[in-house]
C-alpha cells in the first residue's frame, strides 16, 4: 500500500539528510482495507510503514489467505478456473475520501506474481487482469480493486493414472468382445474387465472434485 500524507513531511537539509524513517502503523493513520473473497488467512507481524520526506507512506505486509473460488469443473481434468481477489475499504467513500487505485499495470503484476510462484504444483498460473469499480452500499460509492486470476490444471498425472487406464479397458473389451477365444475365456476376461472397472470407478470417485450442478463430463461416462 502507498499513500500520501502532506502534514508527514521534511526538509532533508534541516534533518542530517535523512529522507526516510521506519514507524510503527499505529503512529500514523493508515487505510483500513479488506479482501471480499477471505475465508481465513494469517498475517505476518512487520506491523512498521516507510516515511518518506516528501510525505510518502509505503507499506508491505506479507499475508498468507484463503479465498472462496467458484469452480468450473465440467472439462474436468482439462478445466481453467477464474478466481477473484477483491480488495476494498467500506469505511471511507470513494467521491470524497478514498480512491483505490493499482500503481502496477496488468502484465507488470503478472511477471511479478510469476516470480513468487515457486513450486511446480497441480495448477499453472496462466493469467492476470485488474477491474477497478465503485461498488454501491447505504447510498455511497466504495472504491474496489479485483484481481482476476486464471489457473489452468494440469491434467498429465490424470491422463495417466486414470483416461489411459479407462481406455485401455474398453480396447480390451472390444478385443474380447470380437476375439476368436472360446465362450469360457471371454467370461474370465470379461469379469477381470468388470473389475478394473470397478477399481478405476472407485478412484474416479476419490479424484473427481465434488459438484452437484454441473458435474465432470469424464464422470458421466
Amino acid at each position: 500500500q502507498e499513500w500520501k500524507n502532506t502534514f508527514a513531511t521534511w526538509d532533508p537539509k534541516d534533518f542530517c539528510n535523512i529522507t526516510k524513517v521506519v514507524l510503527p502503523t499505529e503512529a500514523y493513520w493508515s487505510p483500513p482495507v479488506l479482501i471480499l473473497e477471505k475465508v481465513n488467512g494469517q498475517s505476518s507481524n512487520l506491523e512498521y510503514v516507510h516515511v518518506m520526506h516528501d510525505g510518502i507512506f509505503n507499506y508491505t505486509q506479507a499475508f498468507q489467505v484463503t479465498l472462496i473460488c467458484t469452480l468450473m469443473i465440467f472439462k474436468f481434468p482439462f478445466d481453467t478456473q477464474t478466481c477473484n481477489l477483491s480488495i476494498a475499504s467500506f469505511l471511507y467513500p470513494a467521491v470524497t475520501d478514498l480512491v483505490m487505485k493499482t500503481t502496477l499495470t496488468s502484465a507488470e503484476m503478472m511477471q511479478n506474481s510469476q516470480s513468487f510462484l515457486l513450486t511446480d504444483g497441480e495448477w499453472k498460473f496462466t493469467n492476470l487482469s485488474i477491474i477497478e469499480y465503485l461498488e454501491e452500499m447505504n447510498d455511497e460509492s466504495f472504491g474496489v480493486v479485483t484481481y482476476v486470476i486464471s489457473i489452468e490444471r494440469r491434467p498429465t498425472l490424470y491422463v495417466l493414472n486414470l483416461i489411459l487406464p479407462t481406455c485401455a479397458l474398453y480396447l480390451l473389451d472390444m478385443a474380447v468382445l470380437f476375439g476368436p477365444s472360446t465362450l469360457e475365456e471371454k467370461i474370465g476376461l470379461q469379469i477381470a474387465i468388470i473389475l478394473g472397472s470397478s477399481m478405476l470407478a472407485v478412484i474416479l470417485n476419490d479424484i473427481l472434485p465434488t459438484s452437484s450442478n454441473k458435474p465432470p463430463v469424464i464422470g458421466n461416462h
